[in-house]
């Protein structure tokens, strides 16, 4: 790659964090101007163009990168193995947080779109959460054959849906002050969430 290719590649993706710092302060993604989203990379308006054909392109890519990371994060959690080992969930959702501690921003953004304004982004977004959820059900049939598919393909939608909403409790948590009560609180709603994925391994393997 030459250094120009190298530039141009930096500067796309710098048009794409500054999409995620946008979000991350708050702004929906169709409220964003390209004048605001230029700006923090230092670029004028209609360089913009030369990067991405419109918004739109740029809002797909920014949700293509983030399901690759999702899927990444979900795939080494080895969910799946639950299954067979149902108490061993506590150090799992410990990595599970980190990984969002480490990106917020990828979750603040897919889940404020998701309910966004951009029907286009809206579709995608639902499109790779049900890519997500199929991953899963595979891994769990991989794991445990017997089980009846339909079972496993519930499990993990509960489980994949769950999961933003996880995230973005636990990045609520972040922002609050870090004192004894907050801490209490995150220990509080941590086995909060241990509790519920017991509760749904626990009903799939009783129910076979």
């Amino acid at each position: 790659m030459s250094i120009r290719d190298e530039r141009k590649q930096q500067s796309r993706q710098a048009l794409l964090d500054a999409v995620l710092s946008l979000s991350s302060s708050g702004m929906s993604f169709s409220s964003m101007s390209l004048r605001e989203i230029t700006r923090l990379v230092g670029l004028v308006p209609t360089a913009f163009y030369r990067h991405f054909l419109d918004k739109n392109q740029l809002g797909l890519e920014l949700i293509d990168q983030i399901a690759l990371q999702h899927k990444r994060v979900l795939h080494e959690l080895k969910l799946a193995s639950l299954l067979q080992q149902p108490r061993n969930i506590e150090p799992r959702l410990d990595q599970f947080f980190t990984a969002v501690q480490q990106h917020p921003e990828w979750w603040i953004f897919i889940s404020a779109e998701r309910w966004g304004g951009n029907a286009l982004l809206r579709y995608a977004i639902a499109r790779e959460i049900e890519y997500l959820i199929e991953d899963l059900t595979d891994e769990l049939s991989e794991v445990e054959p017997t089980y009846a598919l339909n079972d496993l393909q519930v499990l993990s939608n509960l489980l994949i849906n769950s999961s933003f909403n996880w995230a973005m409790s636990w990045i609520n948590f972040m922002v609050a002050t870090d004192n004894l009560q907050q801490l209490q609180q995150r220990q509080h709603f941590k086995a909060q969430t241990i509790e519920q994925i017991e509760l749904l391994f626990r009903g799939i393997i009783h129910k076979k």
